[in-house]
């Protein structure tokens, strides 16, 4: 089932197809600069370019800033298979604002959100650190209340958007929450830091195989108003949680247009090259090869929707979420490993399509929850539903 094929079927409204259909032109005309040797310019260049065609507001819930979990995923899917920055970009305008979205203060939304749409504000999602990436308990990171503002000390890595963006949703231990050593996942709460504000700085750019923008950041006695608390003290992994389950079903959807323009390739690649007197695609070898990755494709796409319609029909998609980014990431890696197998040697060639999506797909398998965490929390669902 080609991708405007899978429109058709009842998760989606006619809405949805005609997005795609704006944006799949729109991109081919706008995301030329997603590939270059400066990244931060081009990633810059992208949220610009995105919010002036109107694209970021879908990433903070549009003019109701009701979040359309289909669109998103949709716009995902689309960008990717155009261009993997542009889709970074869109998705970090979205992560970063999202618990701003989902749990902020009209005062907080009505600062940040027109800006992060219009493209004029970076957005960042600080969670992670050296010792607390999938196990988000361990926590170090803390703040202090003084006064009518907290103190935050300690530091944060992997930070997508670290070092180009204007303001960081950073997740901070503002309590003993419980568990093993006396911490936990209750006593966190979640911030908003702007990038001039004293105290915080960037303590190390990143450089991964798929380049963006990519940092270690660094609080020390770094004060921030008491206005800029997201929600109520302690509520901070619920705020982490629910934004990451909006957008960890959009990881799935932007693994699948990595995939679908393999597949692309690998068709392309299959009926052209030609091998002992008649093409690649003449092979059952490659025929078995492109059915099974065009199936994994389309078992992808079923979870990542079944996921994205769920969460829209105000449903609880921890599990199904999970399922669509371990299935869909898993099998894109198998996809474009098979399609840079029919390139050969063209297709280790730096710069070639398959090569770029080679190095595109990998760090999907880790962040916002790598596939062995998503397997657990899966099975944690699966156990505490035995007793319903």
């Amino acid at each position: 089932m080609s991708g405007d094929d899978f429109l058709d079927l009842p998760f989606f409204e006619p809405r949805h197809r005609a997005l795609v259909g704006e944006l799949d032109a729109w991109a081919g005309d706008n995301t030329g600069h997603a590939h270059g040797g400066d990244v931060d310019a081009a990633c810059r260049a992208l949220v610009r370019t995105l919010g002036a065609g109107g694209w970021l507001n879908h990433a903070i819930g549009g003019a109701g800033r009701t979040i359309d979990t289909r669109a998103i995923c949709l716009i995902r899917e689309t960008l990717a298979r155009h261009a993997g920055l542009a889709d970074f970009a869109f998705a970090m305008q979205g992560l970063g604002s999202g618990a701003i979205s989902l749990f902020g203060s009209a005062q907080q939304q009505d600062t940040w959100l027109p800006r992060v749409a219009s493209g004029a504000a970076i957005a960042a999602f600080a969670l992670s650190e050296p010792q607390a990436g999938s196990d988000v308990a361990a926590m170090q990171c803390a703040a202090r209340l003084d006064g009518d503002s907290y103190v935050l000390d300690g530091e944060k890595t992997w930070i997508s958007n670290g070092g180009i963006a204007d303001f960081y949703v950073v997740f901070a231990r503002t309590g003993d929450g419980g568990g093993e050593g006396g911490r936990g996942s209750r006593g966190i709460s979640a911030f908003i830091v702007e990038a001039d504000t004293p105290g915080f700085e960037i303590a190390e750019r990143i450089e991964v195989i798929a380049p963006h923008p990519l940092a270690r950041l660094r609080f020390d006695g770094c004060r921030v108003p008491l206005a800029n608390r997201i929600g109520e003290e302690g509520q901070g992994f619920k705020v982490a949680m629910a934004t990451l389950d909006v957008f960890r079903t959009s990881v799935a959807a932007a693994s699948l247009g990595f995939a679908r323009r393999a597949l692309d390739e690998a068709l392309r690649r299959a009926r052209a090259r030609a091998m002992f007197g008649k093409t690649l695609a003449d092979f059952q070898l490659t025929q078995a090869r492109l059915a099974q990755m065009a199936t994994g494709i389309d078992a992808g796409a079923l979870l990542t929707y079944r996921a994205a319609w769920m969460r829209d029909a105000g449903k609880r998609v921890t599990k199904e979420a999970a399922m669509a980014k371990l299935t869909a990431t898993e099998t894109a890696q198998q996809v474009i490993d098979a399609a840079l197998q029919m390139f050969g040697g063209q297709g280790v060639v730096s710069g070639e399509t398959v090569e770029t999506l080679y190095r595109e797909i990998r760090a999907l398998r880790i962040y916002e929850g790598a596939s062995e965490v998503q397997l657990l929390i899966i099975a944690r669902e699966l156990l505490a539903g035995e007793g319903r």
